[in-house]
């Protein structure tokens, strides 16, 4: 059974199931900011997966790096698991531009998020799973 962490709820939307994670957008429209959940329950840390785990996960923010510099051609892609306020083992993978709204440093923490409009939020899911697809 696989339970999604509630601040992961109420701060992301799903994109879709991938074969190890749950994959969401994160509701910040100033960044192209996915969120991987590995589906397994309990697990915190990345070397808590077993061996095949671990390489799908790898493989899964591949295919989620290659799909965001497909659509968006950023600078930097940053992939990152921190878990420091949520527990739930989960990787960000964050297209990033020079003299984004946090650039240089991190977006997590840095302001207040701007929440998708409903249209602009149902056109980036779309683009996303074609994208997705596509790698």
């Amino acid at each position: 059974m696989f339970t999604l962490h509630p601040r992961l709820a109420a701060d992301t939307v799903e994109v879709s199931r991938l074969p190890l994670c749950e994959l969401r957008l994160m509701n910040d429209a100033r960044f192209p900011w996915l969120i991987l959940v590995p589906m397994r329950e309990g697990i915190t840390e990345i070397h808590a997966l077993d061996a095949a785990e671990r390489t799908q996960l790898m493989d899964e923010i591949v295919r989620c790096s290659q799909a965001l510099e497909s659509l968006c051609k950023p600078d930097k892609i940053n992939v990152g698991a921190l878990g420091n306020l949520v527990p739930q083992l989960h990787v960000h993978v964050v297209a990033r531009r020079i003299g984004d709204a946090a650039w240089p440093g991190p977006v997590w923490g840095s302001g207040a998020a701007v929440g998708y409009e409903e249209e602009a939020m149902a056109g980036w899911l779309a683009k996303l799973r074609t994208a997705l697809a596509d790698c």
